[in-house]
């Protein structure tokens, strides 16, 4: 039986925050389709959308500022569950005639927060049993403004310290507001306590499910593009290995595949690309072998976005380029995805900084010929690799750690040279090798080195080398979202360094970056 995979959803109303496609993530998860759209969503998309329930995210404002975000009074004249958190929290108490006002101490970071009643919203769900009988949640906290007086209706459920009102609930309309973010890991027994809203209280269905995702993406390709041909860029990543393979099924020998070597890959790449989708599956892929024209655009260019920029643009010029000399092109597949939708602020709130483009999201050109499929662009990396699997790509291929577009390019601070490259690409397959000879690949979730060009003294036998320094890179991550920097053992970083200065000769020091998301991001550039 086959479900509207996107009927009975969550609607998550963005006030700004760091978090809110985390809370998407965390509904998905739970197995309920939702949709993010930003506080001054219209009334009539409001409606349109029909959703079971809404949540109101967290935001950077105060709600006692003169321009401060609120939401549509209809949210609340709908008749469906509310959920605010933090920000949402505060506005749904101010729009329903409470008070905020700023906290005396703020709470950023870890909180106990004490249950007040029995049966409640939060009833049942606990970390904590103290010995005068009370139950306390760890939860994570991020506030400058607190609810002082709940709006009338409401009752308090749940208090801390510094924030008497941590958790409110109006039964009778099936309104709650939690002060702290269930959405992080931080916070123990959150997905708990957003499947006792989503599952519970807004009584979603559970048909979000890997199976029916595949079911429904591939009854919307073949609506999309008909009969025609797609033409598909070919990374060998996981993401447009998935979208490969979902065409593969979707419309068969009518996808042609285009993976283009832009000399930029990691050691043997190219030769395993070609193994698996033309030897193993079938597909049909051409071979462009673009070193040269990609690594010539780029003399010069030492900014991080400019680079980016070349080689994004360069890649639609190719593809524009193959494409006219097949016949019946309309179709250009790309492999975007949630996280690369969030980093480019191109999500549909637009109240994201930029933190750095992606080749597959900006600079495609305007008069580029070609209109785009992108089959996965809802999704999260976890939720892609949950595809990978279930429509038969290897668990090496679906797993292997993710590779940006511009390739090594990004990985070479400054002006990318065809000896960096190299450099950086043979130290690249040490570090990996490393960690698959010592368990340590799938241990973390990212890992490969960066080029730094400068030198530094070293001492290599009896002789004095002053050449480059690279850095290792690992991290642990669950959305990519946010992440920290993998406790490698130190007996594995010394065999690493040590087998890159003694086999690389242009090399003369190596280090090992500390530094975790944010406030760094995990890729240097």
């Amino acid at each position: 039986m086959t479900y509207d995979i996107r009927a009975q959803g969550i609607l998550i109303i963005d006030f700004g925050s760091q978090y809110t496609q985390l809370i998407a993530r965390r509904v998905r998860a739970i197995g309920v389709y939702c949709e993010i759209h930003p506080y001054d969503i219209n009334n009539n998309t409001l409606q349109d959308l029909a959703p079971r329930g809404i949540i109101l995210t967290g935001g950077p404002e105060s709600v006692n500022t003169t321009l401060a975000p609120q939401v549509s009074q209809l949210v609340f004249d709908l008749g469906i569950p509310v959920l605010g958190i933090c920000y949402g929290m505060q506005t749904m108490a101010i729009q329903m005639g409470g008070q905020v006002m700023a906290s005396e101490q703020r709470e950023f970071g870890f909180a106990e927060v004490t249950l007040v009643g029995i049966e409640n919203f939060l009833s049942g769900i606990k970390d904590h049993i103290k010995t005068d009988g009370s139950q306390t949640l760890d939860v994570w906290m991020s506030h400058g403004d607190q609810v002082t007086e709940l709006p009338l209706g409401f009752e308090l459920i749940a208090s801390t310290k510094n924030a008497p009102i941590a958790a409110m609930a109006c039964k009778t309309k099936n309104f709650y507001g939690l002060q702290f973010h269930p959405e992080v890991t931080h916070t123990r027994q959150g997905s708990q306590i957003l499947e006792r809203f989503i599952i519970d209280i807004c009584q979603c269905e559970q048909h979000w499910t890997t199976t029916n995702i595949i079911t429904n993406a591939i009854a919307n390709v073949r609506a999309q593009v008909g009969t025609d041909r797609v033409l598909l860029g070919l990374s060998g990543g996981v993401d447009s290995s998935v979208v490969a393979t979902l065409l593969h099924h979707a419309i068969g020998d009518r996808l042609i595949c285009v993976f283009v070597d832009h000399g930029l890959l990691r050691q043997g790449e190219a030769d395993e690309v070609m193994d698996q989708f033309v030897t193993h599956m079938g597909v049909q892929v051409i071979q462009v072998n673009a070193a040269q024209l990609f690594l010539d655009k780029l003399i010069g260019i030492t900014d991080a976005e400019a680079k980016r920029k070349v080689i994004g643009s360069t890649f639609i010029e190719v593809f524009d380029a193959k494409a006219q000399q097949l016949k019946d092109i309309k179709w250009l597949a790309q492999g975007t995805i949630y996280p690369d939708i969030i980093e480019s602020a191109a999500a549909s709130t637009g109240k994201a900084h930029v933190i750095k483009s992606h080749h597959n999201v900006g600079g495609l050109p305007d008069d580029m010929t070609l209109q785009l499929v992108e089959p996965l662009r809802e999704l999260f990396k976890d939720e892609v690799r949950q595809l990978g699997l279930e429509l038969g790509l290897p668990y090496t291929m679906v797993y292997r750690h993710p590779f940006p577009g511009p390739g090594l390019s990004v990985r070479i601070l400054g002006e990318v040279k065809p000896k960096y490259v190299q450099i950086l690409r043979q130290a690249d397959a040490i570090f990996i090798e490393e960690l698959h000879q010592a368990d340590w690949y799938h241990k973390v979730n990212q890992a490969f080195v960066v080029f730094l060009p400068v030198k530094s003294v070293g001492v290599v036998g009896d002789g004095r080398r002053y050449q480059y320094v690279v850095s290792l890179r690992a991290i642990e991550t669950i959305d990519f979202m946010t992440a920290r920097w993998a406790h490698l053992p130190y007996e594995l970083l010394e065999k690493v360094s040590n087998r890159i200065i003694n086999e690389i000769e242009h090399i003369s020091r190596v280090t090992y970056d500390v530094s975790s998301k944010p406030p760094s991001t995990i890729e240097w550039e």
